[in-house]
């Protein structure tokens, strides 16, 4: 299974608030209509918590700009190998999505190996 991490900045002209509230209630509805094509399994969106809140966190460990949230995603690795026609669509409608409230310049994915420490138990 392949695991897609997604770093995201909000577009500067969205309040956090705005942010969180459209990619919770307007963009993860349509990955949800959208999973099956794409073969998403697992879909969980991290929303970054007030800056002030963890500013105690961030001491000392680098000045660069904070991620408004973090998308993971766990999807068959059968269906990223080259699209066909449905899942080009399935992936243009995300895409076309994102570009509402992302900021995609200052957001960054990857595609990651997972290696579990420790899990709950």
């Amino acid at each position: 299974m392949t695991h897609l991490v997604f770093c995201l900045r909000r577009l500067p002209h969205l309040s956090a608030d705005e942010f969180k509230r459209y990619w919770r209630e307007v963009h993860a509805p349509l990955v949800r209509e959208h999973a099956r094509t794409l073969g998403i399994r697992r879909y969980v969106q991290s929303h970054a918590l007030d800056e002030a809140a963890v500013a105690h966190l961030r001491a000392g460990r680098g000045s660069g700009e904070p991620f408004d949230g973090i998308a993971r995603l766990w999807f068959d690795a059968a269906k990223a190998g080259a699209p066909d026609a449905q899942v080009a669509l399935a992936a243009q409608a995300l895409l076309d999505d994102e570009r509402r409230f992302i900021d995609l310049a200052r957001s960054c994915l990857f595609l990651a190996e997972e290696h579990e420490i420790l899990a709950d138990g």
